[in-house]
């Protein structure tokens, strides 16, 4: 036996499996469409058994302000996503995974992580004085939202164009993409990952506690806020 192949052996002899962690490989399933253009199928309002107040508007998903979050009807653990948003001036959304449907988290991000959908240029937050400002990078597009900024402030198109996102949730490792960047990479559930939720407004939230699965939804951030969804599909991994 060749000394590689012996080291190969001894590493593998020696490896400890981690929770969540997957010590043979897998291939990745198909592409699966989320949304086809035509019709809301595979999702509810959060909360609900039925989609209320997203409509498909010209082959595309938009709420109309009256049914909230978006839910996937299935959970997913290792996944490769891949969507295109599009927002009016000043509007706010976002991408919500690891999500656990339940009356004990009133919204979909008190438990899941959230990629940032949002005008970078035009939108404001009010601060404790009332007073408007500018976001924060862990607030921009793309962000894991209110913990990481995204790494290229470049990789945003501005209002009013077809941005693509991307969120790869593998083994714990997620990385999420903006128009073929990657923009965020981190490790879900390490002390370094709780250390940053304790000192965040998710820290007595489900959110804090690290779990394999969860749904996915598209976020209704207010009823006065747009935002047009397409080309949504996934591949477990």
């Amino acid at each position: 036996m060749k000394k590689t192949s012996l080291i190969l052996v001894g590493l593998l002899a020696g490896a400890v499996a981690l929770p969540g962690f997957r010590t043979t490989y897998e291939a990745p399933g198909k592409w699966v469409t989320l949304f086809d253009g035509k019709a809301v199928k595979g999702w509810h309002s959060y909360l609900k058994d039925r989609a209320i107040g997203w409509n498909v508007e010209n082959g595309t998903l938009t709420p109309d302000g009256t049914g909230g979050d978006l839910v996937t009807d299935k959970e997913y653990e290792n996944f490769d996503l891949e969507f295109e948003f599009k927002l009016p001036k000043g509007s706010n959304s976002g991408v919500v995974y690891k999500i656990i449907e339940s009356p004990d988290n009133k919204t979909t991000y008190m438990s899941g992580p959230e990629y940032q959908v949002i005008d970078d240029e035009f939108y404001r937050v009010k601060d404790a004085q009332g007073n408007s400002t500018k976001l924060k990078g862990s607030q921009l597009t793309g962000a894991n939202y209110d913990m990481m900024a995204p790494s290229d402030l470049t990789a945003v198109k501005p209002a009013g164009e077809w941005n693509k996102g991307r969120i790869v949730v593998n083994n714990n490792h997620v990385e999420h993409y903006l128009n073929g960047k990657k923009v965020v990479d981190y490790q879900y559930g390490t002390d370094e990952w709780k250390a940053m939720v304790a000192k965040s407004k998710f820290a007595n939230w489900a959110y804090a506690t690290p779990h394999a699965k969860g749904k996915i939804a598209l976020q209704n951030h207010s009823p006065d806020e747009k935002v047009w969804y397409r080309n949504i599909r996934i591949r477990e991994l």
